[in-house]
């Protein structure tokens, strides 16, 4: 398993939250006895990973399994399934079952859903006739740490359901989360909300405050100054542009999962013929948290820099005579050097995908939609990306970046696009393009597009950016300034009020509520991000704000923000809650669908 992410720095006692995860799950596995074979939903493998080591299972009597069709080869007469709640892993664990029975087995069977039951799935249990046979319980995990600043409720699919299912499940399970944050450290008394979603979460989270009241009078003053939430669906041009930071490529490159990249054992230098090895990405590794925030062009600069003066140390430490303190500095030295070659092996790795003409063009046109520029180039691009049969998704990926920019594409040109995707791709995939017609991603143009408007309005391009020594959060994507992370930007400095106009330009609507018995304590309005004593917590620490996106972040949004919170003059921690961290073709990939 991954290594669980060290949370001593973080800004609030995340730990906490996490202890109380990992205390839940023991009980769960205390309270049957004996040894027992824990069976996991696969994608929830990678949560748990986060929370508890796979040897503390053992330790209470678990051997762990993950949840396929094949039925469960173990000696234990006790078989506990921990699962989301999803009615093909119903079918899983009722033909298990079955097949214990036809062959005589007899066994006792558990059944923990994540984060909580749903009737639909006990409904498939109790058609076919094993739901008498099990015991129902919940396993309420609804948020997982990932670092120190980062939270994740890791619902992948938030998005989709939302915008093309009309399903709002997962905004139930984003409000009961933010509600047991407020358990922890108080009622968080602003609440800025942009998008449909985002507005639906903040209505039920107060809802669940009337309901379940977390009682203020004993907390003291909130940890937790003001959440601002953002759909997705306000800026999905951001995800759909390459990420250009260290973390952004290894996620759009390699694939980070739960904090972790898993990879050939060869890439990192370790000869073992078709062998993968896993490798963490959290800030418990110090260059790593040194680095993944800046953009790729930098890194590469400053791993050549810290293995120049490796090699100077070293050369020194032959020739002269070291006292014993030298002889310790550079011994400390040498203590990061698996993380130093960790990282040139992963560059190194990241510049055979970043150096293809293929990735320069693409940029190249992604920068051309972003500034709205030259419509009929980027058109020829796309239909010649069809014909060349490039992955579909990287297609879909820049088609719907063309649509958004330009409100649309004309009728003939959607047409004729769309009739070349499927001849070229298979009409299967006419699911996947209604799926995006319906979530608005890709559309016939009806009217002009505002995007000039919005991109002009918050200074989204940004000219001669200085990517070493950036003074923008434009150098995540080396000129463009992520549309999100500049609307939350605005929200913390002033609120609202004075971008109203721009927000009526974006999906959805937006509000701004007051909460709970705080009149007293500052308001964000009239802070303005300077450091008056009073936006101080009582203990000295700076004001949080949580920021929240509901259906998914990509990592250079989260590295623009920790940028904006080291900024001077900045008053405030920000923390990031997400569905999922995302990119544009993991986002994409939720829309794919194949008929039959």
């Amino acid at each position: 398993m991954a290594q669980v992410p060290n949370l001593d720095n973080a800004p609030i006692n995340l730990k906490s939250l996490r202890d109380q995860s990992l205390k839940e799950l023991i009980t769960i596995l205390k309270n049957i006895r004996g040894k027992k074979c824990l069976v996991i939903d696969p994608k929830l493998g990678g949560s748990l990973s986060l929370i508890v080591q796979s040897s503390l299972l053992k330790e209470h009597g678990a051997e762990l399994r993950h949840l396929n069709a094949e039925p469960v080869q173990t000696d234990c007469t006790k078989v506990v399934y921990l699962v989301r709640a999803q009615l093909d892993l119903m079918k899983f664990i009722c033909s298990h079952i079955h097949n214990d029975i036809s062959k005589g087995i007899q066994r006792e069977y558990f059944v923990y859903f994540v984060p909580r039951r749903a009737v639909v799935c006990e409904k498939i249990l109790e058609e076919e006739k094993v739901h008498h046979l099990l015991t129902i319980g919940e396993y309420p995990l609804y948020l997982i740490p990932l670092d120190e600043d980062v939270l994740s409720f890791e619902i992948d699919v938030a998005h989709k359901e939302y915008l093309v299912d009309g399903d709002t499940t997962s905004l139930w399970h984003i409000a009961k989360a933010l509600h047991k944050i407020e358990f922890s450290f108080g009622v968080i008394p602003n609440v800025r909300a942009k998008g449909k979603a985002s507005v639906r979460v903040a209505d039920i989270l107060n809802r669940m405050q009337l309901e379940e009241p977390v009682n203020t009078s004993e907390m003291g003053v909130p940890e937790i100054n003001t959440i601002i939430l953002l759909d997705r669906e306000v800026d999905m041009i951001t995800p759909m542009c390459s990420q250009l930071t260290y973390e952004g490529l290894l996620d759009e490159f390699l694939g980070i999962n739960n904090g972790a990249v898993e990879l050939d054992a060869s890439i990192m230098g370790v000869q073992q013929e078709g062998k993968k090895i896993k490798v963490p990405l959290n800030s418990s590794d110090k260059l790593f948290k040194e680095i993944r925030d800046q953009n790729f062009e930098v890194v590469v600069q400053v791993l050549r820099q810290k293995a120049t003066s490796m090699k100077q140390d070293y050369s020194e430490m032959q020739t002269t005579t070291q006292t014993v303190s030298e002889l310790k500095d550079f011994v400390k030295k040498l203590n990061s050097l698996p993380e130093m070659t960790r990282h040139i092996n992963l560059a190194q790795h990241l510049t055979t995908f970043t150096s293809k003409p293929s990735f320069l063009g693409r940029l190249d046109m992604e920068q051309t939609l972003v500034e709205a520029e030259s419509y009929d180039i980027c058109f020829e691009y796309i239909e010649e990306m069809i014909h060349k049969q490039e992955p579909l998704i990287n297609v879909l990926r820049l088609l719907v970046l063309f649509s958004i920019t330009n409100s649309g594409l004309p009728k003939k040109n959607f047409d004729y696009l769309r009739r070349e995707l499927l001849h070229s791709y298979g009409f299967e995939h006419i699911a996947t393009l209604n799926n995006l017609e319906k979530s608005g991603l890709l559309k016939k143009q009806e009217t002009k597009s505002n995007w000039i408007t919005i991109k002009r309005a918050l200074q989204l391009v940004v000219e001669d950016i200085d990517t070493s020594n950036p003074n923008d959060i434009s150098y995540v994507f080396s000129g463009y300034a992520p549309l999100s992370i500049r609307l939350v930007q605005h929200a913390i400095r002033s609120g609202w009020r004075p971008i109203e106009e721009i927000l009526k330009l974006l999906p959805g609507p937006h509000s701004d509520i007051k909460r709970g018995g705080f009149s007293s304590s500052p308001s964000l309005d009239t802070l303005n991000g300077s450091s008056h004593g009073s936006d101080k917590v009582v203990d000295g620490r700076r004001s949080l704000v949580l920021v929240v996106f509901i259906g998914g972040v990509t990592s250079a949004e989260i590295s623009a923000l920790r940028f904006l919170s080291s900024q001077e003059g900045m008053a405030y921690d920000i923390i990031v809650a997400t569905t999922k961290i995302i990119n544009g073709s993991t986002l994409t990939e939720t829309f794919v669908e194949k008929l039959g």
